[in-house]
């Protein structure tokens, strides 16, 4: 009998740089300085250099990145945010936590990604800013999504947690507005924990994010502002900077296992579009099938583990009961579909022509 494929093995994922890990944490741990320190700056320095833009600030995680961008606009409690009906809840969650309300706008089916065209329909008078999910590892329609911002003079949060390395029209996706990105360890450039950082090209706002991460203090026991302790941690930054020296490596990786699929798989599957704006980095493989549910568990009788991601979405958790309001049929329709294939550093060519063939026999 074939052996099993896991969704997602971190630890094979992880296996190529272990030795660099332990180097990068002895070097933590000699330095006696384990809290905003060298190991932090440095990866904030790489990290922006990678994305193409002036600043990084480390933070605690993906969360904290997009509920500290958010703050550091100051915008009054009970602003309006627009952001996409189809995402992971932490996307709302960020928004809740700031005494804003999210104002969901439904994603297009082909990208699963925000819609442009319904986004200034769900514009008022309180609305304060755009935030966009560049979901499973595809950039939104920025061009049109800037266009809308700047005409009615609105910032943009980008959700950029699973896009590590996405582009749009040869643009690093982060670079548009002000970036959140994640680092939980199955993310693309993954830490070994969780871990976080905001990306901006704004003098203003990389000092005030530097002081709300750390208790609201730019200066030692002085506190301009309330903040938060929100901080990236040292080991991770330094596990973080081993990794982005093979982030390109691994996007490589992960387009060629989903070129596979793309090629290989049969039209009984809705599979991810291909797009010339678009340089996609695949964090998430999803096809669609009417089935979901069937073939979940036909695949995992043949040995093969899938996820859902995610299958419910954010308007029917029991927390967003009197919250969220609205018939959101596309985001829904998504959620009742969508199936997660293995797709990972530590997965083969071989793996997924396996997959293939079995699904191509459902």
């Amino acid at each position: 009998m074939s052996p099993i494929i896991e969704y997602e093995s971190l630890r094979d994922s992880n296996k190529l740089f272990t030795k660099a890990y332990l180097k990068a944490f002895q070097s933590v741990l000699e330095s006696g300085w384990y809290i905003l320190g060298n190991k932090v700056k440095t990866f904030e320095t790489e990290f922006a250099s990678f994305i193409d833009t002036k600043h990084c600030i480390g933070v605690a995680s993906g969360l904290d990145a997009l509920l500290l961008a958010l703050k550091s606009f100051d915008f009054p409690v009970g602003s309006e945010v627009i952001v996409p009906s189809n995402t992971y809840i932490a996307t709302i969650l960020s928004i809740l936590h700031c005494n804003l309300k999210p104002v969901l706008v439904e994603p297009e089916l082909e990208t699963y990604t925000i819609n442009p065209a319904l986004i200034e329909e769900h514009i008022t008078q309180k609305t304060k800013a755009i935030m966009v999910v560049h979901l499973y590892g595809k950039s939104c329609n920025m061009q049109a999504i800037m266009d809308i911002a700047e005409r009615h003079q609105l910032p943009v949060v980008e959700d950029c947690a699973q896009a590590h390395g996405a582009k749009y029209k040869n643009k690093q996706v982060g670079t548009f507005g002000i970036g959140a990105f994640s680092f939980y360890p199955s993310k693309n450039l993954g830490a070994l924990g969780d871990a976080g950082a905001i990306t901006t090209n704004s003098d203003n706002l990389e000092q005030k994010l530097k002081s709300l991460r750390n208790y609201g203090s730019e200066k030692k026991y002085q506190n301009d502002y309330i903040g938060y302790n929100s901080r990236l941690d040292e080991v991770q930054a330094a596990l973080l900077s081993v990794k982005l020296k093979f982030l390109t490596d691994i996007t490589h990786h992960k387009r060629k296992l989903a070129s596979i699929y793309l090629s290989g798989l049969k039209k009984d599957f809705i599979c991810p579009v291909v797009s010339e704006d678009n340089f996609d980095v695949y964090h998430i493989f999803n096809i669609r099938h009417p089935k979901r549910d069937v073939l979940k568990d036909y695949l995992l009788k043949h040995g093969i583990r899938t996820e859902i991601h995610y299958p419910i979405p954010p308007h029917k958790q029991p927390a967003m009961q009197g919250i969220i309001t609205g018939s959101y049929p596309i985001s829904e329709e998504i959620h009742h579909t969508t199936l997660s294939l293995p797709i990972s550093y530590g997965h083969t060519e071989a793996d997924v022509y396996r997959i293939v063939d079995v699904l191509n026999k459902f």
